[in-house]
């Protein structure tokens, strides 16, 4: 008799009165004397897993009737680890005495100890690791540190509160001070550090790449492809498909068109636009990616576990091989391509009347740059080179200039959110030294494309739904009503009133933020909504798109740079008559959640390991100017200092409280303030001031500022700087921008 641990769970969660040992437990099951053995192992399986807890004097329980919670675990820079239990709004706090052997993002079991009242974290449920059920693995990146008695490495990763020791016969050929990747293989005892093993010698700090090779260990993102997954994309790629191209729709005697960044060397997505007697017909045309990578081959394998591309400041890691991200599936000019057209139809108030999915072959006519579309739109078409690229589509790019400005209106007017939040702008040499730091401009021809994406993938969504078909959503919940809440105060201190309710709309914070545009913490404010919402996600349940104001949306045009949208284009090719096969769509829910999951979890990393890069690059910019003065606005303030985000350089640094001799100051948590004891001094939030450089620590990318000599208060208002930044920003046409960064 075996029964699954389902069952046995089950037994002790309705049918038992109090904890057993094991030889009870099974004999108040029925367990006979041949299956004990097998029993026994189930058991400690789910006391491994965390869902039963072994007691005093070896009786197990279910953790959900103990004071015990099981829970991935999240360490602060600080070392104080959460928890989160179910149910409950506020995560379990962990003392750093309590964390026994537990790292960041370890799975691990809490047992409550208490209540404590904090002033910064108010009242928590505190609680002590008891066991570590599951180890993340992870490389750990850091610097080799030769000491006289023994080694070891000292982790970049400000969340890993203990340098890791490694054994004398390891340290062979490693130089002091060098960055290496290790892996932890033993650490049982707290009272001890945890014992390593290099893997690998990146080099010394300053050396050029070691940069970005640390970010790209610290995040264990992918880097060259296998050569076994090269083989097989030239083997596919060398296909004949001339068979192919007869079968499909053939558009390329359509007026298409690529718009992508200068430097770009994928082109994924191509459009058109022509006029009709009842409004516009927009093409969006999508590199069938589909065609060439196929279920179950080792190239999807590998395009799957990437689950996306990943943009790092001078590079790339792609999620499909060049021969087929700039090659067979780059929709290039003038060449034959196999694509995945959605033609949609629109009255002339934007309403999308109707649209029609094909399988089809394109021929772009010009590939045209952001910087280009956006200079023939001020200024009419250029003398040069670059007359004749835009001489054949200009008639077309006018009339998608006329629909994308009726989409976005529309689009606004029902509610739709824009957060129109700098990006990152970082120039470097060959070297990867950063020759310039600030933000990209988003021009008119950017937010044309994005449109057109919008109102592509928005149909998909909604063909596959009205047929009633299984679809990876791109969804984005509702805002948690906490955070508003805590987001409405702090606009409250700042003298603007934020609409919050418990029923709030989309359109009421768009409302909220087109009165507040043009104002100096426009960006900041912008950035603190942002931060109070809900991260969105892939999953198959459509709850909607509460930023986007969409009921249905998924991700369709972006398949060379994402899986979802690769899933999304097999899911519309699978259908026969407008379903799916039986057996198809038997299986094809498991399928969902399981790329849903995955791939929402690697875009988080992804965007993880962008930050973190991009402030190794605005450190390393700012270290060289150490002493300079920049006017900036107070973002963040805690009990220590107040952040400072930079104006044009998008450089966050820290004031120190220590920095600042003129008073003594404590922190007003609840006016995001400091406040001198004897001067009044304020420095408040969304307060814009001038400060200077103090120092770099490259390290750990911490930027350390002062205030400069001046008046006390720096209250907000209309800035000479921030005036004459909007000025050049109006002004200035040139920029690139990576493609389609859009993260809805």
């Amino acid at each position: 008799m075996n029964l699954t641990p389902e069952q046995i769970v089950a037994f002790i969660r309705e049918k038992s009165s109090h904890p057993m040992k094991v030889k009870e437990l099974a004999r108040a099951l029925g367990i006979p004397h041949t299956s004990y053995t097998s029993f026994r192992k189930t058991v400690k399986s789910l006391l491994d897993t965390g869902e039963l807890v072994k007691l005093k004097r070896g009786r197990i329980g279910l953790v959900q009737q103990m004071d015990i919670v099981v829970g991935e675990i999240s360490i602060t820079r600080g070392g104080i680890g959460f928890v989160p239990q179910e149910g409950a709004k506020r995560d379990i706090m962990i003392p750093m005495s309590s964390l026994s052997t537990a790292l960041d993002s370890d799975r691990v079991m809490v047992r409550f100890t208490g209540i404590q009242t904090s002033k910064y974290y108010g009242d928590r449920q505190l609680g002590t690791v008891v066991k570590i059920l599951e180890r993340t693995q992870r490389n750990i990146v850091g610097v080799f540190q030769q000491g006289k008695h023994f080694a070891y490495v000292s982790p970049d990763n400000a969340r890993i509160h203990r340098d890791i020791y490694i054994p004398a016969e390891q340290t062979t050929g490693i130089l002091d001070g060098q960055k290496v990747v290790c892996v932890i293989t033993e650490w049982d005892d707290s009272a001890l550090n945890p014992v390593g093993e290099i893997t690998e010698v990146l080099g010394f700090p300053n050396e050029p790449g070691v940069d970005m090779l640390t970010v790209i260990k610290n995040f264990n993102l992918p880097e060259e492809f296998p050569a076994e997954i090269i083989d097989e994309a030239e083997r596919t790629t060398a296909r004949d498909i001339s068979d192919e191209m007869k079968s499909r729709l053939d558009l390329t005697h359509e007026c298409i068109y690529t718009i992508d960044p200068s430097d770009a060397k994928d082109y994924d997505d191509a459009v058109s636009v022509e006029e009709t007697t009842k409004g516009y017909r927009l093409g969006v045309h999508i590199a069938d990616v589909s065609f060439w990578v196929k279920p179950g081959t080792k190239l999807d394998t590998e395009a799957f576990n990437r689950g996306n591309s990943v943009y790092l400041p001078g590079m790339v890691i792609p999620m499909l091989p060049e021969v087929l991200s700039n090659d067979a599936c780059s929709l290039r000019p003038n060449r034959k391509r196999l694509a995945h057209s959605i033609i949609i139809d629109f009255n002339r108030h934007g309403k999308m009347l109707s649209w029609q999915l094909a399988d089809t072959v394109i021929k772009s006519r010009s590939r045209l740059s952001y910087e280009e579309v956006q200079d023939f739109f001020d200024n009419g078409l250029p003398s040069g080179r670059s007359y004749a690229r835009l001489g054949r589509v200009a008639e077309s790019l006018t009339l998608a200039r006329e629909l994308a400005k009726i989409l976005s209106r529309r689009r606004f007017n029902e509610g739709s959110l824009d957060f129109d939040l700098p990006e990152s702008k970082i120039i470097l040499n060959k070297h990867g030294e950063v020759i310039e730091l600030g933000n990209r401009i988003r021009l008119e021809a950017h937010r044309l494309v994005e449109e057109f994406m919008l109102a592509a993938n928005q149909a998909v969504a909604l063909e596959l739904f009205r047929n009633g078909l299984q679809l990876l959503y791109r969804v984005h919940g509702r805002p948690d009503l906490e955070k508003l809440e805590v987001f409405s105060s702090m606009m409250s201190r700042l003298g603007y009133k934020f609409p919050f309710s418990e029923n709030i709309r989309p359109i009421d914070m768009a409302r909220f933020l087109d009165k507040i545009k043009g104002v100096p913490e426009e960006e900041f404010i912008n950035e603190l909504m942002l931060r109070s919402m809900q991260k969105a996600v892939y999953q198959r349940k459509n709850i909607g798109h509460f930023g986007l104001a969409f009921s249905h949306y998924t991700h369709f045009t972006s398949p060379i740079r994402r899986y979802p949208d690769l899933l999304v284009h097999r899911l519309l090719r699978a259908r026969v008559k407008g379903s799916y096969p039986p057996s198809f769509a038997k299986r094809i829910p498991n399928v969902i959640d399981h790329i849903g999951s995955h791939c929402s979890e690697t875009e988080r990393i992804a965007e993880t390991a962008e930050r973190q890069a991009v402030k190794v690059k605005q450190a390393q910019y700012m270290a060289r100017h150490v002493g300079n003065e920049y006017d900036g606005i107070i973002s963040g303030v805690t009990n220590y200092g107040f952040f400072v985000r930079l104006d044009g350089l998008g450089a966050e640094g820290l004031v120190r409280v220590s920095s600042i001799d003129d008073d003594y100051y404590r922190h007003d948590e609840q006016q995001s303030r400091l406040v001198g004891r004897h001067n009044a001094r304020t420095f408040r939030l969304g307060d814009r001031l001038r400060v200077g450089v103090m120092k770099v620590d490259k390290s750990n990318h911490e930027i350390d500022l002062f205030v400069t000599k001046g008046k006390g208060k720096a209250r907000t208002g209309t800035h000479s700087s921030t005036v004459n930044r909007r000025t050049q920003q109006t002004k200035q046409k040139k920029g690139t921008r990576r493609k389609h960064r859009r993260r809805s």
